[in-house]
């Protein structure tokens, strides 16, 4: 007869700061019933706190002071470096597009509103330690649009970077116009052939030309 042995499956460790002590012994006591879920630390805010986190090789923070006149960026850097691979969930969070960016760019894997009930936040938490990353429906807008942003910035850059030729691209490239050959320019301009290829080649790279007289076409839209 063969014995087929059964996947053990260890809880998600998870450790909960918040400032108010009753909220942390509530979420205690919410997180204990739950036999996928091993409650290893809670504590207040504060720099010691990283340290009893990592100790308890925590997996997963359960955090309410993200927007809190306590809260720093070091903090969270801190804790980054002590516990790289720690899961963020940060829970009684105002609806606010941009602390919900702000926090998501700092790294963190869960935004729970204060509206949200108990079901929501352990929910929201089993999401979260299975790898997946969770935040109210409405918000997902919010991350599409912020994309969407960011890829006009790139664009307008890479536009700011094409026009920023050196003086003697510039200068090259006038010469390309006019078309004289590699070795005219280079004769013009006292340089090398070898050089002025160079120069040709990174200019029409710059602008994703195909040839040089594209190159000089896209410059003269540019301008």
């Amino acid at each position: 007869m063969q014995i087929i042995a059964k996947r053990s499956f260890s809880p998600t460790k998870l450790y909960v700061v918040a400032e108010n002590r009753l909220l942390r012994e509530t979420l205690v006591r919410l997180f204990r019933k739950r036999s996928d879920i091993n409650t290893v630390g809670e504590a207040c805010f504060s720099v010691s706190a990283i340290e009893d986190i990592a100790s308890a090789k925590s997996d997963l923070l359960l955090l309410d002071c993200f927007n809190t006149k306590h809260w720093t960026n070091d903090w969270l850097a801190e804790l980054r470096e002590t516990a790289p691979d720690i899961k963020i969930v940060l829970f009684g969070m105002e609806e606010d597009a941009d602390i919900f960016l702000r926090a998501v760019r700092c790294g963190i894997a869960g935004y729970v509103l204060k509206s949200a009930s108990a079901a929501d936040l352990v929910e929201a938490v089993r999401t979260v330690a299975q790898g997946e990353a969770a935040c109210p429906a409405r918000f997902c807008k919010v991350l599409f649009q912020a994309l969407v942003g960011k890829a006009e910035e790139e664009k307008d850059q890479r536009a700011v970077d094409q026009l920023e030729l050196t003086q003697r691209q510039r200068q090259l490239m006038s010469l390309v116009a006019m078309g004289l050959s590699n070795k005219e320019i280079a004769a013009n301009l006292n340089l090398s052939e070898f050089t002025v290829k160079n120069h040709i080649y990174r200019v029409m790279k710059q602008f994703d030309a195909q040839s040089r007289h594209e190159a000089v076409a896209l410059i003269r839209d540019a301008s």
